[in-house]
């Protein structure tokens, strides 16, 4: 019979996406997400397999979460437009996401989160082909504003872009 956890892969998976956030990937290693969950580096070792296969595996846990909160998101604003929608999505980490589009699996769950968040726009949008591209649009815009945001003031309003495209 296995023994119980006594510290959780959710409480070790936000660790790693922590120092994920400060210090990029070269801030993980067994040694140091031992040092900062308390859990042994031949657990996590054991656990994982290797130090890539703990990175991914935190960084797939922070997609299924992404997903879970979109889809509450989504739930939440049933009867509402597409600019409640996407403020109760709330910001996303693009930064530190990016990274996982180079791995197949990961990808593709960024894919599919992608077409949930289009497909709920395009719903609060209209019908049709014009309400599908017009969803594809606020999409890349609302994505474009939360990437480049943290560098600067920006011009881009929300509120302004839904107006444009309905």
């Amino acid at each position: 019979m296995p023994r119980t956890r006594s510290i959780p892969d959710a409480a070790i998976y936000a660790t790693i996406q922590r120092m994920l956030a400060g210090g990029g990937e070269k801030s993980v290693s067994f040694a140091s997400v031992s040092a900062a969950s308390g859990l042994a580096a031949p657990t996590l070792a054991q656990r994982y397999g290797s130090r890539d296969g703990m990175v991914r595996a935190a960084r797939a846990s922070a997609w299924e979460d992404l997903h879970r909160r979109t889809q509450a998101a989504i739930d939440k604003t049933a009867d509402k437009g597409p600019q409640a929608l996407l403020k109760v999505i709330g910001p996303v980490d693009l930064a530190g996401l990016m990274a996982d589009l180079l791995d197949p699996d990961l990808a593709q769950s960024a894919a599919v989160w992608r077409a949930t968040v289009e497909g709920a726009l395009a719903l609060r949008l209209g019908t049709g082909q014009k309400a599908r591209d017009s969803a594809a649009l606020l999409f890349a815009a609302w994505q474009g504003n939360a990437l480049w945001s943290p560098l600067g003031e920006t011009s881009f309003r929300l509120k302004e872009a839904v107006k444009r495209l309905t």
